[in-house]
This record gives structure tokens, sequence and C-alpha cells, in this order.
């Protein structure tokens, strides 16, 4: 189990960050919104993972450029109803974007990808690498002496 440091200065920004969050979400920019992915990997493969509830999966675009995942897509936008007050209007909708460095190199043009009950999951091999090879150390000394 690995040891962390405690910083306590640090928890008054984590706090605030909680804090805001409701108010100013993180998730969000001039290209619409970032969803959240999920990445893991085996040693043949990377997976990921996100959420496309209510986006159609023929609206998604998916492409891997140096080893850098990228989703993109737009949902439906709903007519805003003008005389609402919301009390709170948390669901994304327009566009969205995410760009995503892979873990190792890939194999982009052998991905593949698949929608079930509203996750996206991306299946992209990994590149097979040069083992690791071990160096021998010459010393000017010789065995006999």
């Amino acid at each position: 189990m690995p040891i962390i440091k405690w910083m306590p200065a640090l928890e008054s920004f984590e706090d605030m960050g909680k804090m805001f969050e409701d108010y100013m979400p993180s998730r969000t920019g001039f290209a619409g919104y970032m969803p959240a992915v999920d990445v893991y990997q085996d040693k043949d493969k990377v997976y990921i993972e996100t959420q496309l509830a209510g986006i159609d999966p023929e609206k998604v675009d998916i492409s891997i450029e140096n080893d850098v995942l990228i989703i993109k897509g737009e949902n439906e936008k709903k007519s805003e109803v003008e005389d609402k007050n919301y009390y709170r209007k948390e669901i994304r909708r327009g566009s969205f974007y995410r760009s995503v460095p892979l873990p190792s190199h890939v194999l982009g043009e052998k991905a593949s990808a698949e929608a079930v009950n509203g996750i996206l999951k991306i299946v992209v091999p990994k590149a097979l690498g040069a083992k690791p090879k071990t160096i021998k150390i010459k010393t000017g000394r010789s065995r006999n002496s």
C-alpha cells in the first residue's frame, strides 16, 4: 500500500474546489463539455470507457492519432423553456470533446468500439514493443586476476 504524505494546507483547497463544483462545473469549455472517462489496461490492450446516456452513438466520432484518443460528438439539444425557473440544470447538452493521451503505444487502426446500455467501450491493442534487454557492464579487470 502506498504511503501518501499528509499535507493539511491542501485540505482547504480541496474543500474550496468541492464548494464551487456546483456553481462552476469543471467539465465545460468553449467547445462544449468534456465527458468523464475511465482508462485502464492489461498486457495486450488499453480500454477506455465513457458514458453515452442520451447520445446517439452514430453521432459520435472516435479517432486515434499519435497515441492520443479523441472522442467528439453532439447530443440532442432540447429547446430551452424560457419561462421555467430552474432550481438545478445539470444535464449536459450540445457538443462534447475529449482528448485522452493513452498510456502506451497503440495500434489505432485495430481499435474497436461498442456502445451498450449507455456506455461506450473502446478497446485498442497495444503495439508490440521491444522486450527489455539485459546489458552486461564491461570492466577493465580480467576474470583471472
